[in-house]
């Protein structure tokens, strides 16, 4: 009869504070994206911007920006929650990429806006100072 080694609790990877937080932060700040681009998608006469705006695009374009990213965003946060080798770059480039956007989102929808690259820049900090080596 074979037996199955089965890894013991210490051969198994650690998550730490820095990685779980922002894992965990990440995929909400992905589902938020997600849900700010569909309530432009389906009420884009709640949203109004200012005339001369030099980003104004059509809300509905926003919208779906805003969802791309998110799912970008909510990808990310599960590759980190995962141990993906690669996710640690991809936050940074990802978050970075929703920092702008969220700028530019600005005149439609202010505070939302300010919250989301708040959370980004967060992200962005915890991500920053998980060090796996030290685990």
């Amino acid at each position: 009869m074979t037996s199955t080694a089965h890894p013991t609790p210490a051969a198994c990877p650690a998550r730490t504070s820095p990685q779980l937080g922002a894992a965990v932060l990440l995929v909400t700040v992905g589902v938020l994206e997600i849900l700010q681009g569909l309530s432009a998608v389906s009420k884009d006469e709640v949203l109004v911007v200012e005339a001369d705006y030099t980003y104004e695009f059509d809300v509905t374009s926003w919208g779906w920006t805003h969802i791309v990213i998110g799912a970008l965003v909510t990808s990310a946060g599960v590759a980190l929650l995962t141990g993906v080798t690669w996710a640690r770059g991809a936050t940074f480039v990802i978050c970075g990429l929703s920092i702008v956007v969220n700028f530019l989102w600005l005149p439609y929808y202010p505070m939302w806006a300010i919250t989301l690259i708040a959370l980004d820049a967060v992200v962005i900090l915890a991500v920053a100072a998980w060090h796996p080596a030290r685990v």
